[in-house]
């Protein structure tokens, strides 16, 4: 199969070609001109090329081909080829050179300009690619264009973490038409919202992070906030609806509330509110975490052998590490027994299992971790980690 790059040179060296071809089709419908053929350079970077030498044909077709409206986007593509070879100082060289000519038109203009942004992106020259973005999409008559450099500059803003810029730049048109930018934006007003929450300032969190429910309706760290401001506030029934309402957003996120939910229903002292709502999420999910809370609040209200009844039943039908090894915590519960020592060389080992497997990833990228993520540290995706589900997770 052929390499990406090498696939890239080939279809540019085509273009290369027919545009040589073009040219010396033009020269010879004149009687002074010689014979119609191409280059010498261009068989030269052919011939590099077929011998999988990409540095070479690189080199010799940007030398074959002069600048003119006709060679623009062949030149944008040589350039992309150097950036996406990790030489993004060459591929600026490229652009630059293209954007000095004053023969371009409005639109290769901001074609190059647009390249130019990418190839500053990558060098992480951020200042430079965001003052020609901000140009680009103030003064492009192209939608095209500008939409392409709104995505940009909303990614570049991201980086720099300027949530309100990165609002002002993504229009209600972008946010409808990309759902990863409505995602995003959503995750921007939350990020704002913690920020009015550490100023003291609730009233406006609140109002961004309705604003934030009103974009994505499934925004789950929305509503987690949401609780938090009535934690905040003691308003222990407030915090049980909005954490509730998560596993309606998205039933993966359930274990992530169970610890709050179960310390709100806690502050009330209301034991059979906390346990009726574990029975009816293990009658519609078999969550390893809803297990374990279960059993305990049992344990706690029951005996010792109804919460061991319901984590085995349940480990007979949704097998999961963390149930076996809290199965070994209730055997080890009261007096001293003669498999005590066995159970707690077992549960050493389960121990060590647990503490080397992630409880959560990425369903973009994979990336694992032991803490809940809203912005995927490997590939920046808003609101796609979430717990791990089967035999080592949930």
């Amino acid at each position: 199969m052929l390499d990406p790059l090498l696939l890239g040179l080939l279809v540019a060296a085509i273009a290369i070609g027919w545009w040589l071809g073009r040219r010396e089709r033009r020269r010879a419908r004149d009687p002074l001109s010689s014979e119609v053929s191409l280059p010498k350079d261009y068989f030269i970077g052919l011939n590099h090329l077929l011998n999988e030498q990409p540095d070479q044909a690189i080199e010799t077709f940007v030398q074959a081909l002069e600048v003119n409206s006709d060679t623009i986007e062949t030149h944008i593509a040589l350039g992309n080829l150097f950036r996406s070879r990790g030489e993004a100082d060459r591929a600026v060289k490229i652009h630059q050179n293209l954007l000095a000519r004053p023969t371009l038109t409005p639109y290769q203009g901001g074609l190059v300009q647009l390249e130019l942004s990418r190839d500053f992106l990558n060098l992480g020259l951020l200042d430079r690619a965001e003052r020609l973005l901000q140009t680009l999409v103030k003064d492009t008559p192209d939608e095209g264009l500008r939409d392409a450099a709104k995505r940009l500059l909303v990614d570049l803003l991201q980086q720099e973490k300027e949530w309100q810029q990165a609002l002002d730049v993504a229009t209600p048109q972008l946010i409808r038409q990309d759902t990863d930018i409505k995602r995003a934006a959503a995750h921007w007003l939350c990020e704002l919202a913690q920020q009015d929450r550490h100023n003291a300032s609730p009233s406006v969190a609140r109002k961004r992070l309705r604003q934030a429910l009103s974009i994505d309706e499934h925004c789950v760290r929305a509503t987690w906030l949401l609780a938090e401001l009535e934690r905040d506030t003691g308003h222990y029934k407030a915090v049980i609806r909005h954490l509730k309402r998560i596993p309606e957003q998205d039933p993966g996120f359930l274990p992530v509330i169970l610890e709050p939910l179960h310390e709100a229903y806690r502050r009330l002292e209301d034991e059979p509110g906390w346990r009726a709502f574990l029975e009816t999420k293990l009658q519609e999910t078999h969550f390893t975490s809803v297990v374990i809370m279960l059993a305990a609040s049992r344990l706690r209200t029951d005996s010792q052998e109804a919460a061991i009844e319901l984590v085995s039943e349940q480990l007979q039908t949704h097998p999961s590490l963390r149930g076996v090894d809290y199965l070994m915590d209730l055997y080890l519960i009261g007096e001293d027994h003669g498999d005590r020592e066995r159970l707690l060389l077992l549960k050493q080992h389960t121990q060590k299992l647990l503490a080397s497997r992630p409880r959560h990833r990425c369903h973009r990228c994979g990336f694992g971790s032991a803490q809940l993520h809203w912005q995927c540290p490997r590939c920046q995706s808003w609101g796609t980690t979430k717990p791990i589900t089967g035999l080592e997770g949930e």
